[in-house]
């Protein structure tokens, strides 16, 4: 039985519709598969054509934001793991190349070309998913597997690296964590004699598959203008002729020139395009990427620079080694001063935000500092939550079937919705 209440809300949405009393709402998500049990969109349908949609970005987590403002520098870098949590070491990179923006540090070379490399595997890894799962919402499992398998070996280098497969907070102010382990970039090149089998299996799966092509061909276009105006970055801004990278046009690590300070130039790659605009183009600008990722690391391999990962410990930014600490009572000082008093963690009074291009665009942080141990303020722009909102207008017109090729070529990470 409907109470009043009930009643005014049908009549106040009757009124809005255009389809009156023939007006059919339904909730797609959280429990649609295609959703992941995260986020819902409600949509108003004629049948099966979808008439209008309000997003709503999910139940996962929130204060991802306000908890920046209580954990310092370094602790934060955790958090930053569980935004996007199918390429955490992209944001763990991005997040502390702003951090080093603050204090005004420059990282040392081999540090550089570790980050580069390990950001390249973090877009090959979120490329591989956001492709097989996209596949995998409309039917196609095998692609699924056959992207899913490479991932799991990306896995396995980070967990080389750090000890952990996801949340990986491998970066620190300065450096990282720790070097790579002895006989890592042979790993990583042994995983590179099977990553263009995966990906020419996916093409060949894919590419010309009748299904896939008229699921994905025309659905969810996008014009330049519109992905301009709409804030859209990364893969699926460039699908729709957007020419813009943060590599390219914004250069930071190894993407730049003199990188090392000895005139080395930045890496070559080239910048996947297309005006196409639709769920198809998107799939294939990021099976490019790939391509290109693969080339960036293996110019990288065999020029790693020798020397330290982190800035000198006498600038007291990072720890000092292990073996000081237990060895030398200078290096247990150090370590008890920036523990437990806090000494050398002064970044100066002032606010900066600064960028990387990640997977799905571009991932920024504005840090505001009162020259304390925690930013006053940490404030995140995720390419999720800016890409995300322009699916309302890419799903008005299409049938219900063709909102699960949208949001797959969308690759909305919902960690990053919420706020």
């Amino acid at each position: 039985m409907e109470d009043s209440s009930t009643n005014t809300i049908r009549s106040s949405f009757e009124q809005e519709t255009s389809l009156g009393e023939d007006a059919w709402v339904l909730n797609f998500g959280p429990q649609h598969p295609s959703t992941h049990t995260t986020f819902r969109l409600v949509l108003e349908l004629d049948g099966e054509t979808v008439v209008s949609c309000t997003p709503h970005i999910g139940y996962l987590h929130s204060g991802f934001e306000k908890l920046g403002e209580y954990l310092d520098y370094n602790q934060y870098v955790t958090i930053t793991d569980r935004m996007n949590y199918i390429s955490p070491m992209a944001n763990n990179v991005a997040w502390h190349h702003v951090c080093e923006e603050l204090f005004g540090i420059e990282i040392t070379p081999r540090c550089k070309v570790i980050r580069t490399i390990i950001a390249e595997l973090a877009r090959i890894q979120d490329h591989l998913l956001s492709v097989g799962a996209a596949a995998l919402d409309l039917g196609a499992l095998t692609a699924f597997l056959y992207g899913f398998n490479e991932r799991e070996m990306i896995n396995d280098l980070f967990q080389d690296l750090c000890g952990a497969r996801l949340t990986t907070s491998y970066t620190r102010v300065g450096g990282l964590m720790q070097d790579i382990p002895d006989g890592w970039p042979s790993k990583v090149r042994e995983f590179f004699k099977m990553l263009p089998k995966a990906l020419s299996d996916l093409e060949r799966l894919l590419n010309r598959n009748r299904t896939f092509i008229e699921r994905t061909r025309g659905i969810g276009y996008a014009t330049r203008e519109e992905a301009i105006a709409w804030g859209w970055t990364g893969p699926i801004a460039r699908a729709s002729g957007v020419v813009r990278d943060l590599r390219k046009d914004e250069p930071y690590l190894c993407y730049a020139d003199n990188w090392d300070g000895k005139g080395s130039s930045a890496v070559d790659f080239k910048v996947p395009v297309s005006d196409m605009g639709d769920a198809y183009a998107r799939y294939r600008i990021r099976l490019e990427e790939m391509k290109q990722s693969v080339y960036i690391i293996e110019q990288l391999l065999d020029n790693i620079p020798a020397g330290p990962v982190n800035v000198l410990p006498n600038e007291k930014i990072t720890l000092p080694d292990k073996r000081e600490v237990y060895f030398s009572i200078e290096g247990l000082i150090h370590h008890f001063e920036q523990i437990m008093t806090n000494r050398g963690w002064t970044p100066p009074v002032g606010e900066v935000y600064g960028a990387n291009e990640t997977a799905n665009g571009e991932l920024g942080f504005y840090l505001v500092s009162d020259g304390g141990k925690n930013p006053y303020r940490a404030r995140c722009r995720p390419p999720s939550f800016i890409n995300y909102q322009m699916m309302s207008k890419l799903t008005v017109g299409h049938q219900i079937s063709d909102i699960v090729a949208i949001l797959g070529s969308l690759n909305i990470i919902a960690a990053e919705l919420d706020r």
